[in-house]
């Protein structure tokens, strides 16, 4: 199945076969021609209006399957894709805010429902993909003095920023900086209240690293690690 951004036709025959018993498939196919390696292009804006339908249980389907996709989709946004999908965007949102308060056990699924949520309210900075890193519990990075590439890890083994490039001996470490929550930024304060709200402790305690500082293992030098997961190419 190859979806052409004009085929609305196909489109169509495409979503309605998501009532029968072969959803996983139908949907796999979907996501392969919509957003192919999370890739949002023209023909993925056309899919808003069936998958508003089904997150608000107007067509068959799995809402939440709906919301992540369309969610993805919003994220590379524009203003003339908010004004042309206003309606959809809007009748997404309030269902992914409901997702995403019920959303207590995966934490997976709790980040990709928050980017969900930032994107169809036109927050287009850390809703493509940038929170990702929270349950993976780390992010590649550069220096941006002496520009290495920086492991940033804070999960079982510690909260470090830790040297690349280093083959027969072991890279050098140096602790990260946590934010204070009392005097996060208003997203990052939200992000991580959000966390705490629905049990992710771990993903709060993340947000802190995220919008921390660290301290370069090769040159010492301390800058903020989110300025830097901005400005990596993705």
């Amino acid at each position: 199945m190859n979806i052409h951004p004009s085929d609305d036709s196909a489109l169509a025959a495409s979503f309605a076969r998501l009532g029968g018993q072969d959803y996983e498939e139908v949907w796999s196919e979907l996501w392969n021609d919509l957003c192919h390696l999370n890739d949002v292009h023209e023909g993925s804006f056309v899919a808003l209006p069936y998958l508003a339908a089904i997150a608000t249980g107007r067509a068959p389907g799995n809402p939440q399957d709906a919301v992540q996709m369309a969610g993805l989709i919003a994220s590379a946004s524009d203003a003339e894709h908010d004004a042309r999908y206003a309606e959809e965007i809007a009748a997404l949102l309030p269902v992914a805010r409901h997702l995403l308060d019920s959303a207590t056990e995966h934490a997976p699924t709790f980040v990709y429902l928050q980017q969900c949520v930032l994107a169809f309210e036109g927050e287009r900075v850390w809703s493509a993909g940038k929170l990702e890193g929270l349950f993976e519990e780390e992010y590649e990075i550069d220096c941006p003095a002496c520009e290495s590439t920086l492991f940033i890890a804070f999960g079982d083994l510690g909260a470090f920023a830790s040297a690349g490039d280093y083959v027969t001996t072991e890279p050098p470490k140096a602790p990260l900086l946590p934010a204070d929550p009392v005097v996060l930024d208003p997203l990052p304060a939200r992000l991580h209240q959000t966390a705490l709200a629905t049990g992710h402790t771990t993903i709060a305690r993340g947000v802190t690293y995220l919008f921390g500082r660290a301290t370069c293992p090769d040159c010492a030098d301390v800058f903020p690690v989110s300025q830097q997961v901005l400005d990596r190419d993705w």
